[in-house]
């Protein structure tokens, strides 16, 4: 009986057994016999937030960069900032489109062109988490940030500050544009080596960094060149409206050609103002003045003649160009200027520049910034873009690029 028993107890046992692995086997997916494992490798998958995330070449997944863009929205210096903001948009929908191991997350800020309220704007995007920042549009704001980013160690490139200030003693500040000084020094040769004029005479807006950086390194070169700057003319304001003392020093002193580093918006009175008094000299500008053809309601035969320097050329017929500016038109119902192609230029800089850096989805604002300074200062990064092919930085942050010089004629600019 104990033998029945413990032989009855066995066949229990195995039954057991078998309806334990069935169910084992039931729950696996058609056709396996193991366990399915977690996708991607025979260990659980890591919790979110793990302190080692995957690389974008390993997981196939999209690192996100956030950048902060800061720039006039408001007040009379806007058409600079929006044009630097729409163009980065731009290139910020084309970059994430591509679906590239590297996107961008963009935000914009406005400064109203005011120091504080760009380092109001610049604490902002610290609190939304930035990690690279793009601007200011203008020089004042951005000196003042720059201050800020390279004491928190945040990379940034502006589009459009053009003066020394902006990079002196910041290693981690990069600019887009041409120096000032050095576009001046650009112009003056342009005019001596092109025979335009032997008298020349300077008006700018002694109030503005740009204005005055841009006149200084004309001035300077003009006298080296052996050009004969025969008056220097000044204003305050870009809201200033009466040129006639200006233009009636430049007349009476022989001025043939009259240089002026200033924003298309009071270069539109200056050349209304000359016409108005009889005097026809050249006009020489810088890349400020790119636009003035769009202002509203300005008389373009006015600027017939009108010679000015600028990275971008929104008649060119090659592919990116028209793109973009056919692009720009149908958001914007306008004709893209040289800021807003400095934006986009940006733009692709600093995703280009990130695809290089391994491990970038570990970094930090300061790991990311040395390692975006040693990209654009290797000396093999270089961008090609709407403002130019080719472009490579210094050390010190400026770029390297050709200026392009182009004349009014017929309503439209040419080469």
């Amino acid at each position: 009986m104990k033998k029945f028993l413990a032989m009855l107890l066995a066949v229990v046992m195995l039954l057991a057994l078998v309806a334990c692995g069935g169910g084992n086997n039931d729950s696996q997916g058609s056709g396996g016999t193991q366990p399915s494992e977690p996708a991607g490798g025979n260990q659980p998958s890591e919790p979110a937030g793990d302190s080692q995330p995957s690389e974008p070449a390993d997981s196939g997944e999209a690192v996100t960069i956030k950048v902060g863009g800061i720039g006039p929205l408001t007040g009379s210096t806007a058409v600079y900032g929006v044009a630097t903001q729409r163009g980065a948009q731009i290139a910020v929908d084309e970059i994430n489109a591509l679906g590239g191991s590297v996107r961008l997350e963009y935000d914009f800020q406005d400064d109203a062109n005011t120091t504080e309220t760009a380092v109001a704007a610049y604490n902002n995007l610290k609190d939304w988490g930035v990690q690279v920042i793009y601007g200011c549009t203008t020089t004042g704001p951005c000196v003042a940030v720059a201050s800020e980013t390279y004491a928190d160690r945040y990379f940034q490139l502006t589009p459009s500050a053009s003066s020394p200030d902006v990079t002196d003693g910041k290693d981690n500040v990069f600019q887009m544009c041409f120096t000032d000084p050095g576009q001046g020094m650009t112009a003056a040769n342009y005019v001596k080596d092109n025979a335009l004029a032997a008298k020349v005479g300077v008006i700018y807006n002694n109030g503005d960094s740009y204005s005055t950086g841009i006149a200084q390194g004309f001035i300077a070169q003009a006298k080296e060149a052996g050009l004969e700057v025969v008056t220097e003319q000044t204003f305050p304001a870009d809201t200033n409206t009466d040129f006639n003392v200006q233009l009636s020093a430049c007349k009476d002193a022989g001025a043939e050609l009259v240089f002026m580093p200033i924003y298309y918006t009071p270069a539109s009175l200056i050349l209304a103002q000359a016409n108005q008094m009889g005097y026809a000299p050249i006009f020489f500008g810088g890349d400020g003045m790119d636009g003035i053809l769009a202002i509203e309601g300005f008389d373009t035969s006015l600027a017939e003649g009108l010679i000015l320097l600028t990275p971008f050329d929104a008649a060119a017929t090659d592919e990116r160009t028209s793109g973009f500016v056919s692009k720009y038109n149908e958001l914007y119902g306008e004709t893209p200027n040289q800021f807003a192609a400095d934006g986009y230029d940006c733009m692709y800089a600093i995703y280009n520049a990130c695809q290089q850096i391994d491990g970038i989805a570990d970094m930090d604002n300061a790991a990311l910034c040395d390692a975006l300074i040693g990209v654009f200062t290797s000396g093999s990064f270089s961008v090609d873009g709407l403002t130019g092919s080719g472009m490579t930085w210094t050390a010190n942050g400026e770029v390297s690029k050709e200026a392009m010089v182009l004349t009014v004629k017929n309503g439209a600019y040419a080469h």
